[in-house]
């Protein structure tokens, strides 16, 4: 890995961390070098943000996490306090328009000239010149209102007509705009524009220590709470050198996966349900009710909140609970089984699945699609397979791939998973290993840096942390795989018909929240 890093003119340092992770600094100058090189070398963007040095005498910094195939790579850019510009680098790596976006309304880290320089996440919410993640800036700060007129791009033409929808929806769902232009029902194009959920995430966590920063750190986004609680957790841990119990690594395994199992349920019967077979919508939602009663029953919380803690799990599970687990899932599954039989059979639902909302492998790879929607354009890339940490390094975890990229694909993906995911907790049930499991975390020194990044049900999720004296946060970073996969549902959506957006967009499910997105 340090070969590799070499090769591009880098002096990465390793990081304490459960899979291969180094850290490394450059000059702005060298950033659109480096990245044209890592990406020239098969390199991802995973996340890209900045944080304010003010405090620590010096200006700011912007920060890129790269996923090399041999492992991950934390890239820091400082800038001057007078200057704190750029070259973007929207144009290597697609993912990053709106991660630039939004490090420039928050900190005033701005890209080049030539790069997309709307608002992502402003929404008038502050003034013009006001950046709230700057260190000098009250977390309990108030602004007022601004005007924003937010700059849609215009579709021209005869025949052309424009459908607005949202922010505010008829059901009871996060806000979020979708700007239609439409011939007919035919989609010509889609423009999103979110960020309505702006919660001030990240200024919260520099008011914590690292043991506070866990309960939040679990509700960054409320349906994957296991795997980002599991990413700070390995982030802490990899600052402060603590090593979590075999047994804690095991029951996180579980945990995550029973995540993956509830949240594939309650999709496909979403996916039943809009296609108009309601028999799929009801028989899935009891499925996942059953489980979300087993999670509270066994762990404390519907939706494993709190599970995960810095060092290893708030709570064990003895032997009678894990053989009623097994029990559990043996019965979700046999029904599982039978559900997807009617699912393939059923010829109204394959009509609307089949090549709906299609995305060629080769589009998915240039624009950096991640998760399950990855996995089903083709890209067969799983964290849990590419870069396992205990518990999967002894599981061989298989990871679910299909070619076709529409919607019947990407619900193969989601019942191929169901099924992994109970195989492996079915495994790791049977194979706890014995001891503890929590362990007493390790202080950190200033300056510590740390990183945490898992294969969450919906994609790769990455928590970036730097502490201070004292076990404080001084920046964290939670990154959301919908950051990556929003854009390409505005390319999953052309040439459909206006009626199957609502199909496309829920065989993605995408937070509107997570990360403030």
């Amino acid at each position: 890995m340090t070969k590799a890093f070499k090769e591009l003119g880098l002096d990465a340092t390793p990081l304490a961390a459960a899979m291969p992770a180094f850290c490394a600094s450059i000059p702005a100058g060298e950033l659109r070098g480096i990245c044209e090189q890592a990406r020239a070398r098969k390199a991802r963007l995973v996340a890209l943000w900045g944080s304010d040095e003010t405090t620590r005498r010096a200006g700011y910094a912007l920060h890129l996490a790269l996923a090399f195939p041999s492992g991950l790579l934390w890239v820091s850019v400082p800038l001057s306090r007078e200057d704190p510009h750029y070259p973007g680098i929207a144009d290597i790596y697609p993912s990053a328009n709106r991660m630039q976006r939004a490090t420039a309304d928050l900190l005033g880290i701005i890209p080049s000239a030539d790069a997309d320089r709307r608002k992502w996440l402003r929404h008038g919410a502050w003034p013009e010149g006001a950046f709230p993640l700057r260190k000098n800036v009250e977390a309990a700060a108030r602004f007022a209102q601004s005007p924003d007129r937010y700059p849609f791009v215009p579709v021209e033409g005869e025949g052309v007509h424009e459908i607005p929808v949202g922010p505010v929806h008829a059901g009871t769902i996060e806000p979020g705009h979708f700007r239609f232009s439409v011939v007919g029902e035919k989609i010509l194009r889609l423009e999103e524009r979110l960020g309505y959920k702006h919660k001030g995430i990240e200024k919260r966590f520099e008011q914590m220590t690292l043991e506070e920063g866990a309960k939040l750190a679990g509700r960054v986004s409320g349906d994957s709470t296991v795997a980002y609680a599991w990413a700070y957790a390995m982030a802490v841990e990899s600052a402060t050198g603590t090593e979590a119990p075999r047994r804690a690594l095991a029951l996180r395994g579980i945990l995550l996966e029973l995540e993956r199992i509830a949240n594939h349920l309650g999709d496909l019967g979403y996916l039943g349900n809009d296609v108009s077979l309601s028999f799929g919508f009801f028989q899935f939602w009891r499925l996942k009710e059953d489980l979300l009663r087993t999670h509270a029953q066994l762990f404390g919380h519907r939706y494993l909140m709190d599970a995960i803690v810095p060092g290893g799990v708030a709570k064990d599970l003895p032997v009678a609970a894990g053989e009623a687990l097994a029990g559990r899932l043996a019965g979700i599954e046999r029904e599982v089984a039978t559900l997807k039989s009617i699912y393939d059979e059923h010829a109204g639902a394959q009509d609307r699945f089949i090549m709906t909302g299609q995305l060629t492998p080769e589009l998915a790879e240039r624009m950096g699609l991640t998760g399950l929607a990855a996995r089903a354009s083709g890209i067969a890339r799983d964290l849990r397979v590419d870069y396992p940490i205990p518990p999967y390094q002894q599981l061989d975890p298989r990871a679910a791939s299909h070619t076709r990229g529409d919607v019947a694909a990407r619900v193969a993906v989601r019942f191929d998973e169901i099924f992994e995911s109970m195989r492996l907790v079915q495994t790791l049930v049977q194979q706890l290993p014995p001891g503890e499991f929590r362990a007493p975390v390790a202080a950190a020194a200033a300056g510590a840096r740390g990183l945490g990044w898992i294969e969450g049900w919906r994609g790769e999720v990455l928590i970036a942390l730097e502490a201070t004296a004292g076990n404080r946060i001084h920046r964290l970073h939670p990154h959301d795989p919908s950051w990556q996969n929003w854009p390409l549902l505005e390319h999953a959506v052309h040439g459909n018909i206006v009626p199957d957006f609502p199909l496309i967009n829920k065989s993605f499910n995408l937070s509107y929240s997570g990360t403030d997105l």
